[in-house]
């Protein structure tokens, strides 16, 4: 169906609706992002020493990256449940419940005793908390691009999805930031006695902020629409794996290098800055610091680049350029130095940062809108299994087993390899579906003034 600029701009929400829903979806996930990054900064830095002690830092290591595997081996549930739900009962409501969850086990992280005081009931209280988080992360995701990009002009769906992708480096630069701030204002021991606390205790602060943010929204124009048609699925969960199977692997697959990359220069840079150049806990954090700031600013960047070229041709162009950065990374920082620590972090994060730009938009449209907010939370999460969840501990057993940086870059390669299988198998946008769901809600609300 063809639309008149007329009627295009008929049922186009206004632009205050667009911004307030850019903005909700952003600081929503950039909340929820600051608790799971302040948890995986802490499970490099004090976790291994705190709740799992042993004569071997490196087994205390392995531990502690086993709980930060936790928080996604336990998202694909987040997003069975809640992605179910979002196209259920809407994706407002779910986006509440899911800021609540993560942000309560962060708070009780914050009060956990260590296992000097309560033995072995610590890291097991921890891998429970480490597990909600995950789930609450699980849900979150699908819903947070839906928000945005549902509100906004779908021929502008990069940029407007690309909000959700904001969130973790926005999230990483704040909970880093908090962490580098407490190591500076106290003592080696102060902050592993208390230090760290106050950057888990903080979250409920600003949970209770975005909860302001998020109650104050209406509920998206494309979910109205399948209301009024009575249109929203019944099994919503069968229908993706039955209907949109190739969907599905398309966007599980393209998740798979981003998520390892962002591991390498996020979370596991920090152990190998401090274990392997001899470098400061301050140091490994500015650098982490000063491309997740810039990362702020490339994402949206990427995702609106992405709606005036191919979209896939850009993923797969960055993709490939994320295979190649790691052999020259570790050329780089071969000689400790740490400038050239930032500059390697620098320009990891920014390929990260345009695969991550239009990833929101690629796998939100490889389904339909009444599937989509299931389909989107499924392959986050699944990708999460084999991207994410194991790439820190893969890092850690493939450089203690080959004393080389070599097996970690081939194995961000492989990684890249099969993100651009998943490229390949996608299409490309659609936004008349879009088109036409706003226009289907805007004849339910005013039959009277259909253009």
């Amino acid at each position: 169906m063809q639309h008149t600029p007329q009627g295009d701009q008929a049922v186009l929400p206004d632009r205050s609706g667009m911004r307030r829903a850019f903005f909700a979806s952003l600081t929503g996930t950039a909340l929820e992002w600051y608790d799971f990054a302040v948890y995986s900064a802490a499970a490099a830095l004090v976790f291994g020493d705190l709740f799992f002690p042993s004569e071997d830092p490196l087994t205390g290591t392995l531990l502690a990256f086993s709980t930060y595997a936790v928080g996604y081996v336990s998202r694909p549930l987040g997003g069975f449940v809640f992605g179910r739900l979002g196209d259920v009962i809407g994706r407002k409501k779910v986006l509440i419940a899911t800021l609540v969850l993560i942000g309560v086990a962060t708070f009780l992280i914050g009060l956990l005793p260590a296992y000097d005081t309560a033995g072995v009931a610590a890291p097991i209280a921890l891998v429970v908390l480490r597990f909600a988080q995950g789930v609450g992360v699980g849900g979150e995701w699908g819903g947070a691009v839906l928000l945005s990009s549902e509100f906004g002009d779908p021929r502008r769906r990069g940029f407007y999805a690309s909000a959700a992708q904001v969130g973790p480096p926005a999230g990483n630069l704040l909970a880093n930031g908090v962490l580098a701030a407490l190591g500076v204002l106290l003592t080696e021991d102060q902050f592993l006695s208390w230090g760290w606390r106050v950057a888990f205790v903080l979250s409920g602060v600003l949970v209770g902020f975005g909860l302001w943010i998020r109650a104050k929204l209406e509920e998206t124009p494309v979910f109205k629409a399948m209301e009024a048609e009575q249109s929203r699925p019944e099994a919503p969960i069968r229908e993706v794996f039955t209907t949109q199977p190739r969907a599905l692997l398309a966007a599980i697959l393209s998740r798979v290098a981003p998520d390892v990359l962002y591991a390498m220069f996020t979370v596991f840079v920090l152990t190998y800055a401090t274990d392997r150049l001899d470098m400061s806990r301050g140091s490994a954090l500015t650098a982490v610091l000063v491309g997740s700031s810039l990362q702020v600013f490339l994402i949206p960047l990427a995702g609106a680049l992405s709606d005036r070229v191919n979209r896939r041709l850009l993923y797969g162009c960055s993709a490939v350029a994320a295979g190649v950065w790691p052999f020259l990374f570790f050329l780089l920082v071969d000689g400790s130095s740490w400038m050239l620590l930032m500059f390697g972090v620098v320009v990891g994060l920014a390929i990260h940062s345009f695969m991550y730009g239009p990833q929101a938009a690629f796998v939100a449209e490889q389904f339909s809108p009444r599937l989509r907010y299931t389909g989107s939370s499924l392959a986050y999460t699944l990708a999460g299994l084999i991207g994410g969840a194991v790439a820190p501990l893969l890092f850690t057993a493939l450089l203690s087993s080959y004393d080389s940086w070599v097996p970690l870059a081939l194995y961000i390669a492989v990684a890249a390899v099969v993100t651009v299988g998943g490229l390949c198998l996608g299409r490309d946008s659609a936004p008349a579906m879009e088109e036409d769901a706003r226009l289907a809600a805007s004849r339910q609300a005013e039959p009277a003034h259909v253009v």
